[in-house]
């Protein structure tokens, strides 16, 4: 039946394509043959001298004209119709056509012309817009000239100016993110439905091209390199590393051992689920039980007059936000069989508080019903790492951090990125921590599908293009992939990247690690995650303190005393987090010297329980620059009494 079906849509949508290209013929046609008839007139009058006969012929010409447009409108208006009513019954499945970075040539004089046949009038300085949008949208001269004339009919332009060209833009990109109107009408030609995956890039980031659309606020930005925040002595330090002298040890750092590959996801149990959520309950209550010297705890469900301490994980007692009055306790499996509790804060003075967290509760319950808390212990941390003589030199290193996305939101070039690899060949830094996302799945531009070649082909684009830019800088390179990363598989943890073409000359200087990854770098932890952990707890985290201490610090302190780069449970929506490679993968093995967070909130330098936590910001926000951090470390000697901060400067910079 779906056979039949189609066979008899063929001979309608021929018919359609066939009755329009005679419409459109005879139109034109019959322009011209106007407009000939008018200049033999206006030529004719020209020799008479007489003023009277001139304007005469030059009211007709322009009534004439306007009869033109008019039947224009109309022409185009029933053949629209007619098509777009064909179109909606007979719209063939458009077949995925080969990915090409080939570019559509068109030609000026073809479009200024067909232009005029339809008495559309067109600024010189616009030509050159024009034949970017017709590749760029992949139209032919016949087909932008159409798309334009119905844009300004509809709008009751005369002639193309720049803001008609802007506003006629700005629509076809709202369309287009709808996925209707012009996304179907205008991009069937591609051959890739509007919702197919591997849609489009018109630019390769290394690829030489002819179109650029560069991101006017970016690229007119007159706060490059201001330093924003600072740590140490940054501010009376030159910056630059040792141009590749340096001896530089990396090694990933894994509880018990690292992410190395893909893994099958998907396919975890809720009682999966509970086992980790479990494991993990009970053992930082383990650790807090020994570091307070707590003799036992007690169920949560027991009534009592006098204080008892009780061990669970902070949960609310509704689907909505958690809140001072919606906190629940629910107990470990050992003690309380899981059993769960609301708890009253009203007793204490100061507390920060999250979904997930796992607390230990000193408090009254009278009823068995609530628990009055009167005291929370706080989280311990773990220790540091010793570093050792096999962890390399101790010399002073810089290291440069970047975080995606690499483009302006309204730009389809990599401006940003080419500007960051410019300034690491100028300062040549021993190391540089380049967070994902290298494709945004957020850009626009990928939203709207209108990118011409595979993902994964415009990531390899990119990837080579920081590669082969930073060679003969001769720093070491760390990807660290993202969730937002749009051709890379989206859960938590998340598996390197894998790139089998790698040059054998880049091969030492280039690894990839997982996310998130524990890296040590001449025997100095860095802990790395390029999720937006400070955005995700911050939107869940409630708290009460009658001192000076920031969101920010809070919730730091919580990630390095609750030992887990994701503590968060549940986690946000858009999170997809595999718990049994979490309970593997994503653990603190160790306090890190350094934590990067990147994020959307605002950047920073904090020094939180002896850990220097960075959030360099991302490269680009939005339509303008952004920034990205650079540190100087050196590490304590082996050996030597207490315990010292390895980094002795640290800066974010705008780009």
């Amino acid at each position: 039946m779906k056979q039949e079906t189609q066979r008899d849509n063929k001979p309608v949508f021929s018919r359609v394509g066939q009755r329009m290209g005679h419409l459109r013929a005879y139109t034109r046609q019959r322009l011209r043959t106007k407009a000939r008839d008018e200049r033999a007139l206006l030529s004719r009058l020209a020799g008479d001298n007489c003023a009277a006969a001139v304007g005469r012929a030059d009211r007709q010409a322009r009534a004439r004209e306007q009869e033109r447009r008019c039947l224009c409108a109309r022409a185009l208006g029933r053949a629209c119709a007619h098509v777009g009513a064909g179109w909606a019954r007979s719209r063939p499945r458009p077949r995925p056509r080969p990915p090409s970075w080939v570019i559509m040539a068109v030609s000026a004089q073809l479009l200024v012309e067909e232009l005029e046949i339809f008495g559309l009038e067109c600024e010189e300085s616009l030509v050159e817009k024009l034949i970017e949008l017709c590749a760029l949208y992949g139209q032919n001269e016949e087909g932008m000239a159409g798309e334009l004339i119905a844009f300004c009919t509809s709008t009751h332009n005369d002639c193309l100016t720049a803001e008609t060209l802007n506003s006629f833009e700005h629509e076809v990109n709202e369309l287009a993110r709808s996925i209707s109107g012009f996304s179907e009408a205008s991009y069937h030609h591609s051959g890739n439905p509007p919702h197919k995956k591997e849609c489009v890039y018109s630019k390769p980031p290394s690829a030489p091209v002819t179109i650029k659309f560069l991101s006017k606020k970016y690229s007119s930005r007159s706060n490059r390199g201001e330093v924003v925040a600072s740590f140490g002595s940054a501010q009376v330090m030159s910056w630059s590393g040792r141009e590749g002298a340096s001896n530089i040890s990396l090694k990933v750092l894994g509880y018990p051992e690292p992410l190395t590959g893909s893994y099958k996801s998907m396919f975890q149990k809720l009682p999966d689920i509970r086992e980790v959520l479990t494991c993990k309950i009970e053992e930082l209550g383990s650790e807090l039980k020994e570091h307070y010297k707590i003799e036992a705890f007690t169920p949560v469900l027991v009534t009592a007059q006098e204080p008892i301490t009780l061990l669970g994980q902070i949960g609310c007692d509704s689907n909505g936000k958690l809140n001072h009055k919606s906190v629940i306790l629910e107990g470990d499996r050992e003690h309380s069989s899981g059993a769960q509790i609301p708890v009253d804060l009203s007793e204490l003075k100061e507390y920060s508080l999250f979904p997930g967290q796992v607390v230990v509760m000193e408090g009254i319950n009278t009823t068995g019903r609530k628990l009055v808390a009167t005291r929370l212990y706080e989280g311990v941390p773990l220790p540091f790492h010793q570093p050792t003589e096999e962890d390399g030199d101790s010399e002073q290193i810089m290291v440069l951090v970047a975080c995606g996305p690499y483009t302006t939101s309204d730009s389809i070039t990599f401006d940003p990125l080419l500007d960051l690899i410019t300034i690491i060949n100028r300062d040549r830094p021993d190391v540089c921590i380049l967070f994902g996302p290298f494709l945004d799945a957020k850009h626009e531009q990928v939203e709207s599908c209108l990118l011409t070649s595979p993902f994964e082909e415009v990531f390899k684009q990119c990837l080579r293009t920081i590669i082969e830019g930073t060679r003969s800088s001769g720093s070491h390179l760390i990807f660290v992939p993202s969730l937002r990363d749009v051709h890379h598989e989206p859960v938590y943890p998340q598996p390197p990247f894998s790139c089998s073409d790698l040059p054998r000359e880049d091969k030492k200087r280039v690894q990839f690690v997982s996310e998130p990854c524990t890296l040590c770098i001449n025997g100095m932890i860095f802990g790395l995650t390029s999720t937006d952990l400070l955005l995700h707890m911050g939107a869940e985290e409630i708290s009460s303190s009658s001192g000076t201490s920031d969101r920010f610090s809070r919730i730091l302190k919580h990630i390095l005393t609750q030992r887990s780069y994701y503590p968060l449970y549940p986690p946000q929506e858009d999170m997809a987090i595999d718990y049994e490679n979490f309970y593997a993968y994503a653990q603190l093995p160790v306090t890190p010297d350094v934590f990067i967070a990147p994020s959307e909130l605002r950047y920073f330098v904090k020094d939180i329980l002896g850990c220097i936590c960075v959030n360099p910001g991302r490269l680009t926000k939005g339509q303008v620059g952004g920034t990205f951090g650079r540190l100087y470390l050196r590490r304590q000697a082996s050996g030597a009494e207490g315990r010292r901060s390895p980094c002795t400067a640290a800066q974010v910079v705008r780009i």
